[in-house]
């Protein structure tokens, strides 16, 4: 563990009992949604590979036109 959460903990550990359940309960949730979020984004890994290629081959065809976000 690294100091800084252990720093983190050993202050969480002083806090009344409900304060820790709801700090416990944030922290799970926390790590439950970066979890979600690394898997889907390895999920999506072969799609995004793909659609760069795309894109990569559409621009060297010359199918493609410069453009911003406020274009599209």
């Amino acid at each position: 563990m690294v100091a800084r959460l252990k720093k983190a903990f050993e202050k969480a550990n002083k806090l009344p009992a409900a304060a820790q359940e709801q700090l416990a309960e944030q922290l799970l949730e926390e790590i439950e949604g970066e979890t979600k979020w690394d898997d889907t984004l390895a999920a999506s890994q072969p799609l995004l590979d793909r659609l760069a290629k795309q894109a990569l081959n559409a621009k060297r065809a010359g199918t493609t036109k410069a453009g911003g976000f406020d274009q599209l």
